[in-house]
């Protein structure tokens, strides 16, 4: 099939490195178009980045011109309509509508719009149903444009794991505690006075998205908004001398008792998107997807970022230390790579599944 061109807003960062990583031979995308700010702006990338990376940078990407961070700075046609977002906050609130206004997808890692009503908080394993929401937003009537939002790094892995245990037993109260590694903090991120040989209780704003995100990921779309979850959430979270992959420990009280058998083997049947990872038509399947998404260890040791944190390329949860709880009902471990699968590889996912749906195809306004 032709490649579909995308662009990247906030390309220099941590979040736009990996998108460029994970893109750069991607079968169904085509880098065309780079932007930040303007201090990078006019710049070649190879110029204007500083790559943190363990690849090496690819040479096309590196002689491209960064663009400005707004639609209006690129001549007409140049645009591409499919823009993976990794900006800051503040600044995706004021940009990504902009873009969206422009006609384009916008593919976004930033909270800025993740509870936003009519705006889809997706992991395609979880609730990729919430995507029908985009045809509610007044960009999609009125330019065929859209934002779509992957969650917190630490909501996505945790989520994955909740997935079918939700499915299966229902969940009435949930108790977690991260260990987030310091790439979540971008670049330079935290000092390293202040996190070597230390632990950071606390992340700015960080345990309130992971509670107010679990309940929209795991809640139920109900025509034009989901209904969340109502199960009680409190979190911890942490930041931990520790360069990629956040670690979760995890309380759950069950509505319907479950036994160790049955939760493993939730996790293990847990393949919602089976069909589509290995579908032949076009013969590629989703090339971003794990095929296990929930992967348990049966280690005493396990998870560990350093040896599980690649598990499914980067886009698998892994799960260990399964046991009994004494305050609730069951507790464990979970792992994922905050930066691939739960950043950028969360987004590139999101786009593939957009893209089985015929949702990154230009469309004509959308009449109401």
């Amino acid at each position: 099939m032709e490649r579909r061109k995308v662009g990247i807003l906030g390309a220099t960062g941590m979040v736009g490195q990996r998108f460029i990583q994970l893109m750069h031979n991607h079968p169904w995308f085509e880098i065309a178009w780079l932007a930040a700010s303007d201090r990078s702006a006019g710049k070649t990338y190879g110029e204007a980045c500083k790559w943190k990376l363990d690849t090496e940078l690819p040479a096309r990407i590196a002689g491209m011109t960064v663009m400005p961070n707004v639609p209006e700075g690129t001549p007409e046609g140049e645009l591409p309509k499919i823009i993976f977002a990794a900006l800051d906050s503040d600044i995706a609130k004021e940009l990504e509508p902009k873009f969206a206004a422009a006609g384009c997808a916008v593919i976004s890692n930033s909270s800025a719009f993740r509870m936003t009503t009519d705006v889809p908080l997706v992991v395609p394993e979880v609730n990729a149903d919430h995507l029908a929401m985009i045809e509610k937003q007044s960009w999609r009537h009125e330019s065929g444009g859209y934002i779509v939002t992957n969650p917190n790094c630490s909501a996505i892995g945790l989520v994955l794991a909740l997935k079918p245990l939700e499915q299966k037993f229902g969940i009435e109260s949930l108790f977690v505690s991260t260990m987030q590694a310091i790439s979540g903090a971008g670049y330079p991120g935290v000092p390293s006075l202040d996190i070597l040989g230390n632990v950071v209780p606390f992340i700015k704003n960080e345990e309130e998205k992971l509670q107010e995100e679990v309940g929209k990921l795991l809640g139920t779309l109900a025509g034009d908004h989901v209904e969340m979850l109502p199960a009680k959430v409190s979190a911890h979270c942490n930041r931990v001398a520790v360069e990629d992959g956040h670690t979760e420990c995890v309380s759950i009280k069950f509505k319907q008792p479950a036994t160790y058998e049955q939760i493993l083997a939730a996790w293990a049947e847990f393949k919602p998107l089976s069909d589509l990872v290995h579908l032949q038509a076009w013969g590629h399947g989703l090339p971003t997807a794990p095929d296990e998404p929930v992967v348990y260890i049966d280690a005493i040791d396990r998870p560990q970022p350093r040896l599980d944190r690649m598990r499914g390329k980067g886009m698998a949860a892994t799960v260990g230390r399964l046991r009994e709880c004494p305050l609730l009902d069951w507790k464990f471990v979970v792992l994922s790579h905050n930066t691939i699968r739960g950043a950028a590889g969360a987004a590139v996912l999101n786009a593939e599944v957009l893209a089985m749906m015929g949702k990154l195809d230009p469309v004509k306004k959308v009449a109401r």
